[in-house]
């Protein structure tokens, strides 16, 4: 018997070894079963993290994100299936402009290559990051740029011709129609004449200085060179059709009539959704950082537009539009980049 006792040692071994190569291929059979399932739910987004950052942080945050706009889920089992195509589509042209309308589009080629989404954050639907959450229930209105009653369709053709520097959009063409469905679908649940929270872009408070494009180099250098390159020129996928991080000057970037050429839509914007995987939750840049860098951004050159016969009523100017005339004696350079207050108080004396 004590010439066995090794024998049986080790056989108790590579049973027990058999057994834990049988469990572990148990487990991994197990794995690949369930792998979409483990994936969606360890999955989180960047915005979900902030969420989590934000309520560890401060649990007033995490209320507030609680009462933030969100937008309606696209269900597949929407009753009617050409108004849910429709929609669908509307996404893909808000995701994937330049591959459907950009310089080599398979429909049509009428924009630089950005993709709207490039400006409206998951196709406009991210708090605080230009989303279309408000834009449903308060068009048709009054536009001071245009200095008159716009609706969906004007204000798409406006990001056309503006931010995508390109031709406007034939409304009546399917791609038209399939993005004024899908934003009317984004802000379907926001009651007519409101404006949810969260909604567009954030209004950040003005500075007790004029913003500083130099200051804004250095914020530029560190937090958002390494994705919009040193030249501001973006950066493209692998296939070089559209892009990952969108040029923010030069020729393939907005014009000076697109919103964002306005400094405090800038500076909101940038606030609370640069560098990537911030949000209002979870913010990167101070107020001064993010005004300074869009004052930097801004000064750079990139294409014109003739608008000529934008702000019909001059006196409706916002206080940072950059180019005259103006109802009063406040300088260009001041418009552009401020100090503000001293414009805004003189504004709201007229009223």
């Amino acid at each position: 018997m004590e010439k066995l006792e090794p024998k049986l040692q080790y056989l108790i071994l590579l049973s027990r070894l058999l057994i834990a190569i049988f469990i572990m291929i148990i487990l991994l059979i197990v794995f690949a079963l369930l792998r979409d399932e483990i994936i969606d739910i360890y999955s989180v987004s960047d915005e979900e993290k902030s969420i989590a950052k934000a309520t560890l942080r401060n649990d007033s945050i995490h209320q507030v994100y609680l009462k933030l706009w969100k937008s309606p889920v696209i269900s597949k089992e929407m009753e009617d299936k050409n108004r849910l195509s429709l929609i669908q589509y509307g996404k893909k042209l808000i995701q994937h402009t330049s591959k459907y309308l950009g310089p080599n589009g398979t429909v049509a080629q009428i924009s630089n290559g950005m993709n709207c989404q490039n400006c409206h954050l998951d196709a406009g639907t991210k708090p605080w990051g230009n989303n279309y959450g408000g834009v449903f229930s308060t068009y048709p209105k009054y536009r001071a740029r245009s200095g008159s009653k716009e609706d969906i369709y004007k204000r798409i053709n406006d990001c056309f011709e503006r931010s995508l520097n390109g031709k406007a959009l034939d409304e009546s063409s399917r791609e038209m129609q399939a993005i004024k469905v899908y934003i009317e679908y984004v802000g379907s649940n926001v009651p007519k004449d409101t404006i949810p929270k969260g909604s567009g872009i954030y209004k950040l408070p003005y500075l007790d200085r004029a913003i500083d494009p130099l200051k804004g180099a250095q914020v530029y250098q560190t937090k958002c060179m390494s994705c919009h390159q040193a030249n501001g020129e973006g950066t493209l996928n692998v296939n070089g059709t559209e892009y990952i991080y969108p040029p923010l000057w030069g020729k393939s970037s907005y014009n000076h009539g697109a919103g964002l050429y306005r400094m405090s839509r800038l500076a909101g914007y940038v606030k609370y959704n640069m560098p990537l995987g911030a949000s209002y939750y979870d913010p990167q840049l101070t107020d001064e950082e993010a005004w300074d860098v869009a004052a930097y951004i801004n000064s750079q050159p990139r294409p014109t537009k003739d608008l000529s016969t934008d702000w019909p009523k001059v006196g409706e100017k916002p206080v940072d539009h950059p180019f005259g005339p103006y109802s009063d004696a406040f300088s260009q350079n001041q418009h552009k980049f401020g100090p503000y207050q001293p414009i805004e108080k003189f504004k709201k004396s007229k009223k």
